[in-house]
């Protein structure tokens, strides 16, 4: 364990995305209730559907 503190930041990309109006209040609905930012819920969202994609053949 060390005893010091080195910040890092981790490599993103800015991308835009269009989401229907409803989808978005409901992203943003359980974001709030989660106390995340919206930008965290989806990406929290994107790699659970990306953990649990059906490989073809399954």
């Amino acid at each position: 364990m060390t005893n010091y503190f080195s910040p890092q930041k981790p490599d993103k990309e800015v991308i835009s995305i269009r989401l229907p109006a409803d989808l978005l209040q409901a992203v943003d609905t359980c974001a709030a209730r989660a106390d995340i930012s919206r930008n965290e819920f989806i990406n929290q969202c994107i790699l659970f559907a990306m953990a649990h994609l059906k490989e073809e053949g399954e």
